[in-house]
């Protein structure tokens, strides 16, 4: 990342562009024992919350995100009683979770607690449901976490995690997966977004290959814009342990509360892949070309 005092850039040396948003003012600044948390108020895109120069979340689109890592899962399962989030630690995916009446139990389980304190204290939006009754907040290390749970005693894990870099590695291996599904009762899901399909289809694909490996018997990609994350599309992987991941209670149209980009029509839309897409899945091998990459 690059600093001045009117803009704050993401720069992506790999993919080779960047991404810049006017600021009227830098809010915040500190390093946590986990990584550097810096709070901005941008002129367009609202409050923004960048970790270790990496954009997390803004005011204007977080709630594709937090819309997209939800609904499709628990919309995907008969009874979604007992919700564990991995990471998430801006709370808008738990609040999206507890927006579904059958949610008996919703654990967040963030391995940086200023995470969710600065979130309570500058995106209070997304932390309307941290009182809830429902909601179970560990703060720790996730991986370790999931290693440790209780078998069979999970529905749906939802794995909202920074890009796979530094603490964040583990939760895209075979062995995490192989923890989740040991923890998932009968018919459970996970979901966990896995970056953007223009630049990151090598990461997809090895998630893909490293859940089967893990223990899922199917694995469904969705895809949705973002524009403050890079290439401003992004995707999620889905992952069921028993057999197809199918749409059992996708509402026809809106769901019985309110989303902004969540529907029913917008859930199969998701699922419906690109033919590069289609064919990189298919055969687990990515072709550059087919996006349009540059040979090296």
């Amino acid at each position: 990342m690059q600093r001045d005092e009117n803009w704050f850039h993401e720069v992506d040396d790999v993919a080779g562009c960047a991404f810049s948003l006017k600021v009227r003012e830098h809010l915040h600044s500190e390093k946590s024992e986990w990584q550097q948390i810096d709070i901005y108020e941008t002129e367009s895109f609202g409050t923004l919350m960048a970790i270790d120069g990496f954009i997390m979340l803004s005011d204007r689109d977080n709630f594709l995100y937090h819309e997209m890592m939800t609904h499709p899962a628990l919309f995907s399962h008969p009874q979604p009683r007992n919700v564990v989030i991995i990471g998430g630690g801006d709370c808008g995916t738990l609040r999206e979770v507890l927006r579904h009446e059958e949610v008996e139990q919703a654990t967040q389980v963030e391995l940086d607690e200023r995470v969710t304190r600065l979130a309570e204290q500058y995106f209070p939006e997304l932390c309307e449901a941290n009182n809830d009754p429902r909601a179970h907040f560990y703060f720790g290390d996730g991986i370790q976490w999931m290693r440790e749970a209780s078998p069979d005693s999970i529905d749906v894990i939802i794995v909202d995690s920074t890009d796979p870099v530094g603490p964040a590695v583990g939760l895209f291996s075979r062995e995490f997966y192989a923890d989740c599904a040991s923890a998932l009762r009968g018919g459970g899901l996970l979901i966990q977004q896995s970056e953007s399909p223009l630049y990151h289809m090598p990461i997809l694909l090895q998630m893909n290959a490293a859940m089967r490996e893990g223990g899922f018997s199917d694995v469904r990609h969705l895809h949705y814009p973002q524009p403050v994350y890079p290439s401003g599309w992004w995707s999620a992987t889905m992952a069921g342990l028993d057999g197809p991941v199918r749409p059992v209670r996708v509402p026809d149209d809106l769901p019985p509360f309110e989303t902004r980009y969540y529907s029913g029509p917008m859930h199969h839309a998701a699922l419906t892949l690109p033919p590069f897409m289609r064919r990189a899945v298919a055969q687990g091998e990515y072709r550059p070309a087919d996006v349009g990459e540059p040979e090296a």
